[in-house]
């Protein structure tokens, strides 16, 4: 019997030819449809024999089924009923350390959930994480969205008063830590009175142990029914303006991302990655964890809680990877330690991701030819729990060098600024609606005025879709630099640095002038041991761009400063690169 507590899960079989169904399969919710060559079923979670029979049916007639899709409205209710369908297969590794497979993982959840209860928290409570990339950081994290609470991950460099801030304005009420502690974010959290507790996993067997709880009541969760409209993650945006803006994705929002980011790569049980992006961040959070383990898929973290070029390639091989996902910068470590230090062999790859920032056409050939493998850029923002366009993989269609792809699982338009639809060729503004999408920023009126227009969600990013549908960024509407009236894609001239053989890394920015309003400057990386200087990169970039778009002055460098999570941020770096220059003033970008 359907109740209101019920969620009512949709399953879709693709099928060669729709077989004759037995008696015990005939279901009074199931839908052939002869035409498509679909077979839909609804079900319900709390009788998940029905659902068992019918893959056991299907996967014993190999020659009828082609594949299947389990929809469902949240990740909670997702990742549980993964865990009754490939219990025995290995959801999450540690290297060298730890082997969970999903029904253990699923125990393990509710475990550390139960204890979350007995620590007194509430449904709709924000709970502060802070862990390197560990296997109690998943657990408890799934745990906390398991209570209908909702998950703050923090990044541990942050300062004390940097954690005031998240903290405050998350409106957590309790941070969570490994056992080491995270001194500046217990300081931030007593001082505005936020109780704190450590959380740690020493026997598989036993599980999460909190520090300050001795007992709790494993049945405490079992009448918590998580509902789609519950907020689960709560992170800031790390965009162009001054202050971060605080984005609630709910539960629905987590399951239509993780579809969405399973169904344009494939990912199914077999497939395997090794993490290398924190998991305080979208992008690694919700493509590399939370779509493998969606999809019944394995993860391996690394043995020491964070990305090792050195352990990288070992790992992948140890645990069979079939794919991973990284920022370019991630990429171009990979890349020179392949050029400088090449394993003897590397795994068999599906394919790379790109994804977070903008991935030079040069440095995307160079991967494909290093591993063997098709290397497929991704769009993607917090506002939109990641994923919103990425290449297809090579059956489903080509990947074009430089372009994004086209949109995954929600609707997209390019439009100007009376929220007119572009055509194909014509530059506006990136905008985006579907279930994936976050409601709103909390607590900022005056955001969410100006990104939520004539029913779409602005990005804030200048694009276009080419003849074929696949999308191409120009910039950030606030870093497109304007010399003279010229409007120049900083992405542009990025790629023609990047094209130069003896540049590892490049970024372009404006800074103020007096005659053109802006100027680019532009902070090049050099190769080991090339010897490239101003003059080279001058006398490339004059060859290669038109005369406006040229840098007026080159950086050589070592570094350029990232966001933890590896991004560029140009207002950063151009703030960065005008403080070596006591006659410049540092610009002043954003709100």
């Amino acid at each position: 019997m359907v109740t209101t507590r019920d969620t009512i899960v949709q399953v879709i079989f693709h099928v060669a030819h729709l077989p004759q169904l037995t008696p015990s399969l005939n279901h009074p919710l199931g839908v052939p449809s002869p035409s498509t060559r679909r077979l839909t079923f609804l079900y319900i979670p709390t009788h998940p024999s029905f659902i068992s029979h019918i893959i056991s049916f299907f996967f014993s007639n190999p020659t009828t089924i082609t594949s299947f899709q389990l929809q469902m409205d949240t990740l909670t209710g997702s990742l549980k009923h993964i865990a009754g369908i490939f219990p025995d297969r290995r959801a999450l590794s540690v290297s060298g350390k730890f082997d969970i497979t999903h029904s253990r993982l699923n125990q393990l959840i509710d475990h550390a959930a139960a204890s979350l209860v007995a620590a007194g928290v509430k449904p709709h409570d924000v709970v502060a994480l802070t862990f390197p990339n560990t296997v109690e950081y998943v657990i408890m994290f799934l745990a906390v969205i398991r209570v209908r609470a909702t998950a703050a991950p923090l990044n541990q460099a942050y300062t004390t008063d940097e954690f005031e801030f998240y903290l405050s304005d998350s409106e957590s009420k309790l941070l969570l830590t490994a056992k080491e502690g995270n001194e500046a974010a217990e300081t931030a959290a007593s001082k505005i009175g936020i109780r704190h507790v450590t959380a740690t996993l020493n026997d598989v067997a036993l599980g999460v142990h909190l520090s300050t709880v001795s007992d709790s009541d494993h049945s405490s969760v079992n009448n918590i029914v998580n509902e789609p409209s519950d907020v689960a993650l709560f992170l800031h945006t790390s965009g162009t303006t001054s202050r971060p803006k605080g984005v609630p994705l709910t539960q629905l929002n987590l399951a239509s991302s993780v579809n969405n980011i399973k169904s344009v790569y494939k990912l199914t049980e077999s497939d395997s990655t090794v993490i290398v992006l924190p998991l305080f961040h979208v992008h690694g959070l919700l493509a590399g964890l939370l779509s493998s383990l969606g999809a019944g898929a394995a993860v391996t973290l690394p043995s020491a809680g964070r990305f090792s070029a050195t352990s990288f390639w070992s790992d992948m091989i140890k645990y069979n990877a079939t794919w991973y996902t990284a920022v370019p910068t991630i990429h171009q470590i990979i890349l020179d330690r392949h050029l400088t230090k090449p394993e003897s062999d590397y795994p068999k790859l599906r394919f790379i991701r790109s994804c977070s920032a903008s991935l030079a056409p040069s440095i995307l050939a160079r991967l494909e030819e290093a591993f063997n493998a098709p290397v497929l850029e991704a769009y993607a923002m917090t506002e939109a729990t990641h994923l919103m366009a990425s290449n297809p993989l090579p059956e489903n269609g080509p990947h074009v060098p430089g372009s994004v792809g086209k949109p995954v699982g929600q609707e997209m338009a390019i439009l100007d600024e009376n929220g007119v639809e572009q055509k194909a060729g014509a530059n506006g503004e990136v905008c985006i609606r579907g279930p994936n999408v976050t409601s709103g920023y909390k607590n900022n009126p005056e955001a969410n005025k100006s990104a939520f227009l004539f029913g779409w969600f602005h990005t804030g990013d200048i694009g276009y879709f080419d003849s074929d549908g696949y999308l191409h960024l120009v910039g950030r509407i606030k870093e497109l630099i304007n010399r003279g009236g010229e409007k120049i894609s900083p992405i542009e001239v990025d790629a023609v640095l990047l094209s130069h053989p003896d540049v590892a890394q490049a970024v372009c920015f404006g800074v103020p002038d007096d005659k053109y309003g802006e100027e680019i400057n532009c902070a090049v990386i050099p190769r080991e041991g090339s010897g490239l200087d101003e003059e080279e990169v001058s006398r490339f970039c004059k060859k290669n761009l038109a005369a406006f778009k040229v840098p007026k002055k080159v950086f050589i460098t070592d570094s350029v400063p990232k966001t933890a999570t590896g991004k560029i941020q140009r207002r950063i770096v151009a703030e960065h690169f005008l403080t070596r220059i006591s006659t410049a003033k540092v610009p002043k970008f954003g709100a």
